[in-house]
């Protein structure tokens, strides 16, 4: 941050005049994500879902399954519309779990988060466990033993340090990757089309020949390909005008993978003959691109398609756990959960702890959960969440009046879309069967346990009289008490970056002589985090708690006060 930047925040509050303070910090704050960054995202953690659920979902319905992807997508709709609208609303790093919890309150936020912690690194899992057989293809192509497990928990290795060293590095890894894998999807698409096999009355005559429940069971299996296009909403506190970009984003991520899975599985199914998904051993085929890829263009291409799927379903990976993680970082913000969750690096600037947690709990999964029921158990509760967050658009436009809720987006078609939402994702739940169940009921319980057992205790909620008594106890000092304060926060800053994270924001906060408890603390940090990244810098540190009415019945500040605040070469 400019040092002009820093005096005309501090003068402004100086001067009571939070306008110009506001448009300030509005143009200071650390947002590094773009339209593109998002669709990058988005696409990342939706299209390694049509790399293992087609021979799948062909298990259950048949060639049809085409038809099962475009349902899929009108039950995704409204909650991609819902969510859009809550994001620009609410636009900060923890997704779903922040607008569940600002709407229905702490208990049901804890049972969210920690259900859509689990389902994100589930899926995730899903993809280090799916590319295996990708990767199998190509050892046998080129006459290598390596064994697989050592290669899936070697990749979680380094998508978790990548994690870790920050979100400009996910999307420097994510971008080429998804961009080569739409290029090969659409090679492979315009190559069927030539197919000497190619008959399009096989995947037509599969798909309106089934009956209604079983369209609707693998519509509900598929699903868990679409999930992914809301996950950039978890980061929403890093991405540039969110209530442009996220709406905008997410959109058109969704119609992009809705074509591409749509065409993919019509142009699978008409290219290749007979029950091909059926492996010659009578198990599920786990690699139905690579032997599409071969099918239609030759073994070598194949290959080529194997090693990119494989890169792709690392991308996946690597997003999941980038936006996992920001449900426990976001929970601990809250006080849901311990502080430690929510300190941030003081080198990458990032959430390491629930990082290395969601990578570990993924290497669980990996070593301990099949595949299928992965699927599944992911696809249940991401149904329920979908439900839930239409069900949150309703609650807030109802109440609207009482609460001021006018984002700068708000989806078309309210209730109508919000209400199909609901009840198609109910019917597709019933269908799932008992793994749905059982993933949801989990999550409950571990919900209701971490709340009453620790978020009960812990929480505060933001009106409440730490933030009071510390913005009264916080107001105009004398020019040698900021200076002790500036000395004081340059202190704390052990990073040396110019800002605090809450650790040594609560240092900080000791060695003025404040004396907080460490929910208190935390609460007081958090109100001050107005972007929500982690850290307070000199002005958020400054600025927030200056009453400014109260100030307004004070003497206006001497010039020498002014000019020792901004003159200081010490303030960045």
């Amino acid at each position: 941050m400019a040092k002009n930047t820093v005096e005309t925040i501090i003068s402004g509050v100086i001067k009571g005049d939070m306008d110009s303070v506001s448009e300030e910090i509005k143009g200071t704050l650390a947002r590094t994500i773009g339209l593109a960054g998002v669709v990058v995202i988005s696409l990342s953690a939706m299209l390694p879902g049509i790399f293992v659920t087609p021979t799948f979902a062909a298990q259950i319905m048949g060639p049809g399954i085409w038809l099962a992807f475009l349902l899929a997508a009108s039950v995704v709709l409204p909650g991609a519309l819902s969510k859009s609208e809550l994001s620009s609303g609410m636009p900060t790093s923890g997704g779903s779990y922040v607008f569940l919890e600002r709407t229905y309150g702490p208990m049901i936020g804890t049972i969210s988060g920690l259900g859509l912690w689990a389902s994100f690194l589930l899926k995730s899992a899903f993809a280090l466990i799916g590319f295996s057989a990708y990767f199998l293809a190509v050892t046998t192509y080129f006459e290598l033993e390596i064994d697989i497990m050592t290669v899936s928990l070697s990749a979680l290795l380094l998508i978790t340090v990548v994690n870790i060293m920050g979100v400009k590095k996910v999307k420097a890894v994510q971008t080429p990757i998804v961009i080569m894998t739409v290029i090969l999807l659409l090679i492979i698409c315009i190559a069927a089309l030539f197919s000497p096999d190619f008959d399009a009355s096989i995947p037509l005559d599969g798909a309106f020949n089934t009956d209604v429940w079983t369209l609707a069971e693998t519509a509900a299996f598929v699903f868990v390909a679409y999930a992914g296009v809301t996950k950039v909403a978890a980061i929403g506190g890093e991405v540039k005008e969110p209530e442009k970009n996220l709406p905008a984003g997410i959109m058109l991520s969704l119609l992009i993978a809705t074509i591409l899975y749509s065409v993919l599985a019509f142009l699978m199914m008409a290219s290749i003959p007979g029950e091909w998904w059926i492996g010659s051993d009578g198990k599920v085929v786990e690699d139905p691109i690579y032997v599409f890829a071969e099918h239609v263009v030759n073994t070598k291409f194949g290959i080529f398609a194997a090693v990119l799927s494989v890169l792709t379903m690392i991308s996946m990976a690597l997003a999941g756990i980038l936006a996992s993680s920001r449900f426990l970082f976001a929970m601990a913000r809250d006080n849901l959960l311990p502080q430690p969750l929510e300190n941030v690096n003081v080198k990458y600037e990032t959430p390491h702890i629930p990082i290395i947690i969601t990578g570990l709990a993924m290497c669980v999964a990996i070593l301990f959960v099949p595949l299928k029921d992965v699927v599944k158990l992911a696809s249940g509760f991401k149904i329920m969440i979908f439900m839930m967050i239409n069900s949150c658009v309703i609650v807030l436009r109802q109440t609207s009046d009482r609460h001021d809720w006018d984002p700068a987006y708000k989806g078309p078609m309210y209730p109508f879309m919000q209400l199909w939402g609901i009840i198609a994702g109910g019917c597709l739940i019933v269908l799932m069967g008992e793994k749905a169940f059982i993933g949801g009921g989990a999550a409950v319980v571990a919900g209701l346990a971490t709340y009453y057992l620790y978020g009960r205790i812990h929480y505060i909620a933001s009106d409440k009289t730490p933030i009071a008594t510390f913005r009264e106890q916080f107001g105009l000092a004398s020019p040698s008490e900021h200076q002790r304060r500036l000395a004081v926060f340059h202190a704390a800053d052990l990073g040396g970056k110019g800002h605090l994270n809450v650790s040594e924001f609560q240092d900080a906060l000791r060695a003025l002589g404040f004396s907080y408890s460490v929910d208190e603390s935390r609460a007081i940090f958090h109100k001050s985090d107005e972007d929500e990244n982690g850290v307070i810098d000199i002005d958020e540190f400054f600025g927030l708690f200056v009453d400014s009415e109260e100030e307004e019945d004070q003497d206006p500040p001497t010039s020498i006060e002014i000019g020792t605040l901004s003159n200081d070469d010490n303030l960045l």
